[in-house]
Formats: structure tokens, sequence, C-alpha cells
């Protein structure tokens, strides 16, 4: 007899899961967990409610409400978030086949040197991403005159951050990094990113059932009740009709008895 109920309680669940689900959607995927972190803090500091899922892989995922999403994405992008991935070494000089001709290699070696000091560069705290652009000439040995070498820094950076005491320290880092490169032919381009204004105290909030919430967040609480609702409903009815089975059975054994 409670088999019934037992299938409606499932599907019960099943529907809210579905409710729930349906009004969020996938901002970020594969994530580390401390990357996560990053974007939740930044998207609840610009008034925007997001939550972190862990995936199969054991990888994190970011969800927000699907109302909310380009709002979201528009937040973390002035943000720098999510950083940008850079090669390593032991990446760019991994074994693919064939031995590479000495022109490939330089071009790993300058591209795998980019890599690694464009990674560091955008640790510094306030400096959102960072590219390196190198340039080794191939000179030639009879040639009286070698041209040097040069290297050109674009950081992206916190509008907040003083970056001119950070320049001539990064144009340092720089130039140790590549062999042959001098300081004064290192060159950096820092750009501020624009200010991003918290959306909390432009969201509208209203009163829903005597409840405070965002304007944008009554459409999903009227799914959340109104599947609650049916559920009830559903439940009390199913409940009624194994009442109503067993009173029926009892009186028809009743009556076999006399």
């Amino acid at each position: 007899m409670l088999a019934p109920l037992r299938k409606l309680a499932g599907a019960a669940l099943i529907l809210c899961a579905l409710v729930l689900s349906g009004c969020q959607e996938d901002l970020y995927t594969n994530l580390a967990e401390r990357e996560a972190n990053s974007m939740i803090a930044t998207l609840q500091r610009n008034g925007i409610p997001a939550s972190r899922m862990l995936q199969e892989d054991g990888r994190m995922k970011v969800v927000v409400d699907r109302d909310r999403f380009s709002e979201a994405v528009r937040v973390l992008e002035d943000a720098g978030l999510p950083k940008q991935a850079f090669a390593t070494m032991g990446e760019v000089f991994q074994q693919e086949g064939l031995v590479a001709s000495p022109m490939q290699e330089r071009a790993k070696m300058l591209y795998a040197l980019s890599e690694e000091l464009s990674k560091t560069v955008s640790e510094i705290d306030g400096v959102l991403s960072a590219r390196i652009h190198i340039v080794l000439p191939d000179n030639d040995p009879l040639r009286r005159e070698a041209s040097p070498s040069s290297a050109s820094v674009f950081i992206r950076h916190e509008s907040g951050l003083k970056i001119d005491p950070l320049i001539p320290q990064i144009k340092t880092l720089v130039a140790n990094g590549i062999a042959g490169l001098s300081y004064d032919k290192v060159s950096v381009v820092p750009v501020a990113a624009p200010v991003t204004q918290p959306a909390s105290a432009t969201q509208p909030m209203v009163a829903f059932l005597g409840l405070w919430m965002l304007e944008t967040s009554v459409s999903r609480a009227m799914w959340i009740i109104g599947g609650l609702a049916f559920l009830v409903v559903a439940l009390a009815g199913a409940l009624a009709a194994v009442i109503w089975r067993q009173r029926g059975h009892r009186t028809y054994e009743l009556e076999s008895y006399r």
C-alpha cells in the first residue's frame, strides 16, 4: 500500500530538483577549488548570488541564477577571472613524434619563456592579466653588429593599483629571465581595468508573501512555491486513495467473514 506513496515522494524530490536546477545555469566549469572560491567571492561582493558544485571528475563548477548570467560574466571579466592558463616548460617541450628541427626548438623556447614569465607577472597582487612578447633575433655569427634582443610586456591591472613603482621591478624580472636581454630593451605597457560598480544597489527589492527579495528572484520563488503546492495536493490525494483502499479491503473482509 505504501509503494504508491514512495513513488510519489521520489517524483516529488525529482520535481523539486528540476525546478531548482532549471533556474540556475553553469557559469564556468572545470575549475580548481581556489579559483572557484575567488569567483564566488567576487560575485557576492557585487551582489550576485552564486554557488559552487563538485563535478564527477573532482573539479569544481560555478553556477548562478539564469537571469543574472550575463551580469556575472561581465563582473568576472572586469576582475580578470578566470585567470588565464599558461603552459609550462614541460608541456611545451613534451616529446611529440619526430625530432623537432632547430627552428622549431627555438620557437618552442621563445613560447615557453613567454608563458613562464607571463605567469609570474600575472601573480603580482593587483595584476589581472599579463602577456610578454619576446624577440630574440637569429644573429649571423659572421656579422660584426648583432641585433639586440627585446621584450614587450602588457599588463592589465586593477584601477587602484599603483603600477609605476612596480614597472622597474617587472623590467628587471623579465631582463634577468632571458639570456642576452638588457633592462633598457624591456618595455612595459600598463592598462587600468574599468571600475565595476556593485550591482546590489541597483537591484530593486520587492515583497513576496511577506518576504523581501530581489525583483529578479520573484519568478523563481513562484515556481518553487507552485511546485511545493502541487506536491502537497498530490501527496494528499495519494494518501486519501490509500486510506480509501484500506477501508474498502477491510469492509470486504468483514462481509466475507460473516
